[in-house]
């Protein structure tokens, strides 16, 4: 019994070390209460302070959220998203540091799938818009956790852009997007995620095959 309670013990504490979407979040909000609410991000036309009213609607207003999928409730969704982005940056802040137990996208049980590779992507959307950055060290469960939100995401965004490619990580696998790809993309699952997100000209990444399906895909419209 002493045994048994002690390798649960020990799984509820890998666990909670290992929650990297609540570290990404933690790490978050400290860079924006850091550089404040008017800095540049990877998100053309968005501010700090614009990137920060989106995390918080995604999570605390699910019918805002349905207008990044669904065209016809986009006006609204933006609307909602301002609505949010005028409030006093703190009080932002503060939002994001406590996101709701109920929320859809943010409670125990989908946290880390849903926010670990989103929170991530948008720490970076802020680091990587200025100059003088460099990738960070990540620790393996983190990379295996980005590898396994990459492939999801990766595949999705790939389809739509009609260039047979193969995506490859060292140490951590690959996966392959049409027939006969003759383009590879490879980097570390952290710069791939970044990449396949739509962030391809601050991700560190190489891009190999014909020059044209290359840069075909280093310009195309990735992303949800």
């Amino acid at each position: 019994m002493h045994r048994r309670r002690s390798q649960l013990l020990h799984c509820v504490y890998d666990h909670s070390v290992s929650n990297y979407a609540k570290r990404e979040r933690v790490l978050f909000a400290d860079l924006l209460a850091r550089v404040g609410p008017g800095e540049p991000t990877l998100c053309e036309g968005w501010t700090t302070r614009d990137l920060a009213a989106h995390v918080v609607v995604r999570e605390r207003r699910p019918d805002a959220s349905l207008g990044m999928l669904i065209p016809p409730l986009r006006d609204r969704g933006e609307h909602i998203r301002l609505a949010k982005a005028a409030e006093p940056f703190p009080t932002v802040i503060h939002e994001i540091r406590t996101p709701p137990w109920w929320s859809p996208v943010s409670n125990p049980l989908t946290d880390e799938l849903a926010n670990g590779i989103e929170l991530f992507i948008h720490h970076e959307d802020i680091r990587r818009a200025g100059s003088g950055w460099e990738p960070r060290e990540l620790e393996t469960g983190q990379q295996k956790s980005l590898w396994r939100g990459a492939q999801l995401t990766g595949r999705l965004a790939l389809r739509k852009v009609g260039v047979p490619v193969t995506v490859r990580s060292d140490g951590f696998g690959s996966f392959s997007v049409g027939t006969d790809p003759q383009v590879v993309v490879s980097g570390a699952p952290g710069e791939l995620a970044l990449f396949l997100s739509g962030r391809q000209r601050a991700a560190r990444v190489q891009v190999d095959g014909p020059a044209d399906l290359a840069e075909r895909l280093r310009t195309a419209k990735l992303g949800m």
